[in-house]
């Protein structure tokens, strides 16, 4: 096998499937492959390759672990939070109705022109994301509210709860809340009107961690299901996420992903998912079987959700802080260019590297650049017609630090 001496770790099988690495500065977005695994975490996950196990008894084993960190009554692992997100969506629509989960993503009273049944989900205008195709992909119908005046710029209206109310009716099964610094109305006025006409509230969660009191936060303020990545900041494996939330809509939600090619008498759910005791038989795989989870993934990310959990939060950003004063370092004074840490203002206790440059396009152009250097450079471009580039330190390895250092040197110059 070859390797590299880039980041000190072994790329023979990438090099010798033509795989060329690059340095992402960008953040743990899926795109660039997500973060890096601590050698804990990937030890743990190759310890559960050389093992079976029965996956009803890992996924209760994980609940206890999630429930622990999140405060919920139950908790799956997932297949990413997109894959959470459309298990609460069929969660929502099926309940404990197996009949109704071997229907989905169809539903009882459909028309030939999707008329009828109980598949709406409201959510609000100026939360609408593309992630959101995950509760349609599962058949719900997304039923809008609000108009973001605020976020388009005439004016500075968005939506209220009242309006929230007023759209849930008899063909509810849940309201869609997206968790983002901006989003309005709260959270906890959303439960509020929600659970006042009996519907359960879906949150979006999955980029929303640091800071580790997000875990909890959600639940607290009265969420019946949070999605999170399991592959971002929390350091599990790329292709994981979690579904926390309350234990009926959980164990609908695990039982629609599960492999269920069994006899019914051998299916014993365990306590963690009771709930599941009420089918009146098994359904057939669910809507959620394509988004299956690995046992090594599910023991990867409850290592890394330990280890998140217990980590010390101020020592976990003095440690990115100190990774990006390395970079200026090694970077030194480029031309053109001003560089400030400054802290992200969507996730306490996460700095950014600014990189400032006269206008938008010298940054493009650096931008460009960056990305045709060997290795391959990606900067977090969304601040780009500012021209602003920033470094997130959160997938940056360390012995990549004076690599990037000296691309940023190199190809951002004015």
């Amino acid at each position: 096998m070859k390797s590299s001496s880039g980041t000190g770790q072994a790329m023979g099988v990438l090099e010798d499937l033509g795989v060329i690495r690059v340095i992402n500065a960008y953040g743990t977005n899926t795109r660039l492959s997500g973060g890096l695994l601590d050698p804990e975490v990937a030890a743990a996950m190759a310890e559960a390759s050389r093992v079976t196990v029965d996956m009803l008894d890992l996924q209760a084993a994980a609940s206890r672990t999630i429930a622990g960190a999140t405060g919920a009554e139950a908790g799956i692992v997932t297949a990413g939070a997109s894959a959470a997100l459309l298990l609460a969506a069929a969660a929502c629509l099926a309940g404990l109705d197996a009949a109704a989960m071997n229907r989905l993503p169809e539903l009882r009273g459909e028309d030939r022109f999707g008329g009828g049944g109980r598949r709406e989900i409201v959510a609000i205008r100026s939360q609408r994301n593309m992630y959101d195709r995950a509760l349609r992909v599962a058949g719900a119908r997304i039923v809008e509210v609000g108009i973001p005046d605020r976020v388009s710029g005439p004016g500075v209206r968005d939506a209220a709860a009242w309006e929230v109310e007023q759209a849930i009716g008899p063909r509810t099964v849940a309201v869609y809340w997206l968790a983002q610094p901006q989003s309005l109305p709260a959270l906890p006025e959303v439960v509020a009107v929600a659970h006042a006409r009996g519907a359960p509230v879906i949150v979006d969660a999955a980029a929303q961690l640091p800071p580790s009191a997000n875990l909890r936060r959600f639940i607290a303020e009265g969420a019946d299901l949070v999605c999170f990545s399991g592959g971002k900041a929390i350091g599990g494996p790329q292709a994981s996420g979690m579904l926390a939330g309350r234990r009926d809509l959980v164990s609908s939600a695990l039982v629609q992903m599960l492999d269920l090619d069994l006899p019914e008498s051998q299916f014993v759910p365990p306590p963690e998912f009771a709930p599941l005791a009420a089918l009146r038989g098994l359904p057939h795989h669910g809507i959620g079987r394509s988004c299956k989870v690995g046992k090594e993934e599910v023991v990867g990310l409850l290592v890394a959700l330990r280890r998140f959990v217990e980590a010390d939060a101020d020592a976990r950003s003095a440690a990115w802080t100190a990774r990006l004063h390395a970079v200026v370092a090694a970077a030194g004074a480029v031309p053109g260019v001003t560089m400030e840490l400054l802290p992200d203002g969507a996730k306490p206790g996460l700095p950014l590297l600014m990189l400032r440059f006269a206008d938008a396009e010298r940054a493009t152009d650096a931008e460009a650049r960056l990305r045709q250097h060997q290795p391959a450079v990606h900067l977090d471009a969304s601040r780009i017609a500012q021209g602003i580039l920033a470094v997130n330190p959160i997938a940056v390895a360390d012995g990549d630090v004076a690599l990037l250092g000296a691309a940023i040197a190199a190809c951002c110059a004015g």
